[in-house]
């Protein structure tokens, strides 16, 4: 009767003898084989496949065999080559996938040339074999995913590091060449640099959601969807709140025309709707020597679009000039905001006046507000006896909207 202790007999050999005997045979063949059927390999330079790739398959091959002649899997420290080889694949930037399908590749062969000659008698060794090969691989591609997964992030980690260090510098208007050099980033002629603000998902309220997990969520799905849309290498420093992105563009900054915007807007329209959050971006175009002032300006147009009540989207500077110019601080700003001060308090003629200048008639602003027509008439006669203005007049209507926005930009820097 056969002893466990017994080794494999296939075709009337012992198994692991025969595939001892065999070994270069089979090197050579597994590394035909990835060759022939994986695309990454044949890329790779000739001495390499010669020289470690060969290594790694014949050491993958003597351990299995030892397997075989034990009938013991290997421990992890046996098996740590392969952590380690798996890591130098990822060092070179091949991807998981084809790592991982080059082992099932070497499984197929080894047991190909395993059956060639298998006999009706060895039908039970071939099932425990069969068992046991299946158990090697469960327990290898762990160990292999494991050791390519750590160099990975090992590199994400110092690239990230190097691409925050380029970003440092150009936020602070430092030479960043060889910070890019350093990050393996090439400036490009132009970026769009985005003062960002993100609105609360949902779930960041919901009671039954961690919200630090909510947000961690929510902050994955916009970085994701912005690098996806973006497609070039961009920089960013973001938190779940919004942030600062520079989006490289291919051309310098007075070459940056209407169809940017509209790619700019449909970006981060696109982010938006993924996200499932509103996402609110002051923008200036600058070429990397001028990202620390487009920076500084894009967080004020951010600022005094959430001000004003603007909506969700791309705000350039341009869009905003007025607003912008009378949200900062100067005596001509403080005196258009006292005009409307006999208004304070009278909330329902500031909502008409302001409706009326924006919608241009009584009988619109009188369907926007919900009320009759003449009491659009009785509201503008009161604002035109309270201030002296009359929002019905063009020499008064340009003072009467600056005096809003100065009035509101005050309104914002107090809440501020």
């Amino acid at each position: 009767m056969k002893s466990h202790n017994d080794g494999f007999r296939l075709g009337g050999r012992d198994l692991a003898d025969r595939l001892t005997g065999e070994l270069p045979a089979l090197t050579r063949a597994v590394l035909e084989e990835l060759v022939a059927r994986v695309a990454a390999y044949r890329l790779m330079p000739s001495e390499e496949l010669a020289g470690d790739i060969s290594r790694v398959i014949e050491q993958s091959l003597r351990a299995f065999v030892s397997v075989l002649r034990s009938r013991n899997l290997p421990t992890a420290g046996e098996v740590a080559f392969l952590r380690e080889s798996a890591a130098k694949r990822a060092e070179e930037g091949i991807p998981i996938e084809v790592v991982l399908t080059a082992y099932h590749i070497g499984i197929q062969v080894i047991w190909d040339a395993m059956t060639a000659e298998v006999r009706p008698a060895d039908i039970g060794d071939l099932m425990a074999v069969n068992a046991l090969l299946l158990r090697y691989l469960e327990m290898i591609t762990p160990a292999v995913a494991a050791g390519y997964l750590a160099e990975q992030r090992t590199i994400s980690g110092d690239e990230q590091s190097a691409r925050q260090s380029l970003l440092t510098a150009l936020l602070a208007g430092k030479p960043a060449r060889a910070a890019a050099e350093q990050a393996n980033v090439r400036l490009a002629p132009s970026y769009f640099v985005l003062a960002l603000e993100f609105g609360t998902h949902p779930d960041e309220t919901a009671a039954d959601v961690d919200p630090v997990v909510a947000a961690r969520r929510k902050l994955r799905r916009l970085r994701g969807e912005l690098e996806r849309l973006v497609r070039e290498p961009m920089l960013s420093s973001l938190t779940a709140d919004g942030g600062i992105a520079l989006i490289p563009r291919p051309v310098p900054p007075d070459g940056l025309g209407e169809h940017d915007r509209r790619w700019l807007a449909d970006v981060i329209a696109g982010v938006s709707r993924v996200a499932a959050v509103p996402v609110t971006a002051g923008a200036m175009a600058a070429e990397a020597i001028d990202v620390a002032p487009a920076a500084a300006c894009a967080r004020r147009v951010l600022e005094v679009a959430r001000v004003f009540g603007r909506p969700a989207g791309v705000h350039h500077l341009d869009d905003l000039m007025l607003e912008y110019q009378l949200s900062q601080p100067s005596e001509a700003r403080t005196k258009l905001a006292e005009r409307l001060t006999p208004l304070a308090g009278k909330d329902d003629l500031l909502e008409t006046v302001a409706a009326f200048l924006r919608l241009g008639d009584r009988r619109s602003t009188a369907e926007s507000l919900h009320v009759h027509p003449n009491t659009v008439d009785y509201r503008l006669r009161r604002v035109h006896t309270l201030t002296g203005l009359d929002p019905t007049s063009s020499a008064d209507i340009t003072v009467i909207g600056a005096a809003l926005i100065a009035r509101a930009a005050l309104s914002g820097s107090k809440d501020s």
